[in-house]
């Protein structure tokens, strides 16, 4: 039983982006501050991947950590209501990202997946930015 009426949920879930998310957009910032430029979106390429460096053939998703199941992760939680609705969902989602980051690397493109939970230490995800971007 959900606690909250169907109609708040809708509006709730309703509120869910897909692109420009905060997550998002402290990777962007951080990747722009370090001099790094790029393209967003780009609607060719499988995933619509959310930042891609054409000229290093290079993609960074970033994923949160629930809609995405990081594993391991506490903010990966599972609901407690309409469990079996929740779990196709999700199962979905990861089938969904292992197919285009599949076909993204059989196009010859890098991928580095960022997870919402890597945004609170800013050092560790620079160094996983740069190690990623500058290793040819």
């Amino acid at each position: 039983m959900d606690s909250v009426s169907k109609a708040k949920r809708s509006e709730i879930m309703g509120k869910v982006r897909g692109k420009n998310t905060s997550p998002e957009l402290h990777v962007r910032k951080l990747l722009h501050s370090l001099g790094f430029r790029y393209r967003l979106h780009r609607g060719d390429l499988p995933g619509k991947p959310d930042i891609v460096f054409a000229k290093k053939q290079k993609i960074i998703f970033v994923h949160g950590c629930f809609w995405h199941r990081h594993e391991g992760c506490s903010m990966a939680r599972f609901p407690k209501s309409r469990e079996e609705f929740w779990r196709k969902k999700f199962e979905d989602n990861k089938a969904r990202d292992a197919r285009n980051v599949c076909e993204l690397e059989r196009q010859g493109w890098s991928v580095l997946i960022v997870w919402e939970c890597e945004l609170s230490d800013d050092i560790a995800l620079r160094e996983k930015l740069c190690g990623f971007l500058l290793d040819h």
